[in-house]
């Protein structure tokens, strides 16, 4: 049996703590051995086996160390993650990939100078409702697709404490790189973007609003993303020649995962009968659609083989490259458009 991957996760936050860390402690091929981060007690507590570093340059010192995660403010991204590159380590940051593409694409051949596994944490590729949409269009039943909606809806009209939803963040780089990267992984880069950003609530300080459309010769796909949804709209809607399927809801490994459970938990990742998806056929016959179990354990169980067989990684640093480029042509889109 090989010996574990040792860990070093950069950042406790809701990323680091709720998401990464149970993650990877619930898979035998790592051992996450140390945390960067001033919350002491919280890894006391949830991670007896690691212990707590102060400063990132000690652990990038560490020869222990195999695999560094980062998962802090979008802004240290790029010089964590070259920083980690630089010390012989592979690495997996938290979505977004970096703020600035000329970084990802600097830091993609640092990692392919170096022979080190990069990869980004697009998780959502292994949502249940997403896999269940590449089944349906694997599948062939819609036919030819004239439309597709990639929304997520929230109601938050107070603004929230924290880093997110300050200046230099914002809606379309903490929810957008998900919608994205879906869009993609679905239906390829676009042709052409058109954007639309927004401040919304009284007291906001970064956008709250995001609605991109993605050309694709005459198909359209539109990911948006909103902070004042009292009633959300379908998470995902597909129309084509022969039918569209609607699918509400959110997948609930996020849910599982805040509330302190893990991926071993019994029906983890199982989606609610209630918030299975629709298919209608243009004779207006109806088939519900059972939604696949989600599995982001699929991610680091692919960064495992990455590192130990040289497979390629769960998620390609040229994928979230191509996420970041949409994202600034979005952004580009939208300041054309403002008054």
């Amino acid at each position: 049996m090989s010996a574990p991957i040792r860990v070093g996760l950069i950042g406790y936050g809701l990323a680091g703590a709720c998401f990464h860390a149970p993650l990877i402690t619930a898979l035998d091929a790592f051992a996450l051995s140390a945390v960067v981060t001033s919350r002491d007690a919280a890894v006391a507590q949830a991670l007896p086996q690691a212990r707590v570093v102060r400063d990132s340059t000690d652990l990038f010192e560490d020869r222990a160390i195999d695999l560094v995660v980062i998962a802090v403010p979008d802004a240290q991204h790029a010089p964590l993650a070259r920083a980690a590159l630089e010390a012989g380590k592979h690495v997996v940051i938290d979505k977004p990939f970096v703020t600035d593409p000329a970084d990802g694409a600097a830091l993609a051949a640092l990692a392919a100078a170096r022979g080190l596994m990069l990869s980004v944490f697009h998780n959502r590729r292994w949502d249940g409702d997403f896999l269940t949409v590449r089944h349906v269009l694997d599948s062939g039943v819609l036919g030819e697709i004239a439309l597709a909606e990639l929304r997520w809806d929230r109601y938050r009209p107070a603004i929230k404490p924290g880093w997110r939803e300050r200046p230099g963040a914002g809606l379309l780089n903490d929810l957008g790189p998900h919608l994205i990267d879906q869009a993609i992984q679905l239906f390829g880069m676009p042709d052409g973007v058109t954007g639309d950003v927004a401040m919304q609530r009284a007291d906001a300080l970064a956008d709250d609003y995001v609605e991109a459309t993605l050309h694709y010769g005459s198909c359209r796909v539109i990911v948006s993303a909103a902070t004042l949804v009292a009633a959300p709209r379908p998470r995902f809607a597909l129309h084509g020649r022969y039918g569209s399927f609607v699918k509400h809801g959110i997948d609930p490994q996020e849910a599982v995962l805040r509330g302190g459970g893990g991926p071993r938990d019994p029906g983890y990742g199982i989606d609610a009968p209630a918030d299975h998806g629709m298919l209608t056929f243009g004779d207006g016959r109806r088939q519900p659609v059972p939604t696949e179990p989600g599995n982001w354990s699929a991610f680091y169980e692919g960064v495992a083989r990455a590192i130990r067989e040289d497979a390629a990684p769960p998620v390609a640093a040229a994928d979230a490259l191509m996420v970041m480029q949409v994202i600034a042509q979005i952004r580009r889109s939208a300041a054309q458009r403002s008054p």
